[in-house]
């Protein structure tokens, strides 16, 4: 029996979510039945993260167990071949030791929530940014963003259905950036964390738009963390504009032993 990691890019718009559920597709199970017609094999595929209907990624990770033989670089092909034509894509493949976990080993994920701020509606980028017509500050965006950095209690950026054990996470990044163009600006918040609660960065982005609309200071931001209550918090922002970017691990989780 082998494990394999592998990174995984998809358009969320497709799935209801990474996990696998009764109520339409779901990443999980795209991956799983693409094993099946690889080699046969039944497998689970674990991720990193369960990402909601409608969250894309860039470099999901996941892991599997294979009784066949093969080489990483064909179990790579083989599932894009028999991928097609979901909307997702194995980014790489490699051989890890047996008790790698593709989210119990990590120690790291980074997200990116991005927003047009235009006046004009999107036509190609429609399901994959949040729309805001209204002018939108992003320099007081990030300036506010920075109260959230930290240990905190976050229970005010958290789902009510969010099943952590505790609402406590350390955030160690939470940076917003722009870029402007001639019809107006992209914006994105960029943010960092060993873990994240169901909705934490979605919440961030809904508090964070009413920043940049000059309804909130950074004060009121503060307030809301505080305050320890969801409803003191702002909307939660669209899923479409969210995107796990990358999954870190320690080096030696990877050190694949004479026994493995």
């Amino acid at each position: 029996m082998s494990r394999f990691q592998i990174i995984v890019e998809y358009d969320g718009g497709a799935f209801v979510g990474w996990q696998r559920q009764a109520n339409g597709p779901s990443v999980q199970a795209a991956l799983e039945e693409a094993v099946t017609r690889f080699c046969g094999e039944t497998v689970l595929v674990e991720g990193a993260g369960r990402t909601d209907a409608g969250v894309h990624a860039l470099a999901q990770s996941a892991h599997l167990d294979l009784a066949k033989e093969v080489e990483p670089e064909r179990v790579m092909a083989a599932l894009n071949f028999h991928l097609k034509p979901a909307p997702v894509a194995v980014l790489a493949v490699r051989r890890v030791p047996a008790d790698f976990h593709a989210r119990f080993s990590a120690n790291r994920r980074a997200y990116r929530y991005r927003i047009v701020n235009r006046r004009a509606p999107l036509a190609l980028e429609r399901g994959q940014a949040w729309f805001v017509p209204q002018p939108l500050d992003a320099a007081a965006m990030h300036a506010a963003a920075q109260v959230l950095l930290g240990r905190h209690d976050f229970t005010s950026f958290r789902a009510s259905e969010c099943q952590a054990k505790s609402p406590v996470k350390t955030l160690d990044r939470l940076d917003v950036t722009s870029r402007a163009d001639s019809f107006g600006q992209a914006i994105e918040i960029h943010a960092e964390a060993r873990s994240f609660l169901h909705h934490q960065i979605r919440n961030f982005a809904g508090s964070l738009r009413l920043v940049g609309e000059g309804k909130w200071s950074a004060g009121n931001l503060r307030r809301a963390l505080e305050a320890q209550d969801r409803a003191a918090a702002g909307p939660t922002a669209p899923a479409c504009g969210l995107y796990l970017t990358e999954v870190g691990y320690p080096d030696d989780v990877f050190e694949i032993s004479q026994k493995d």
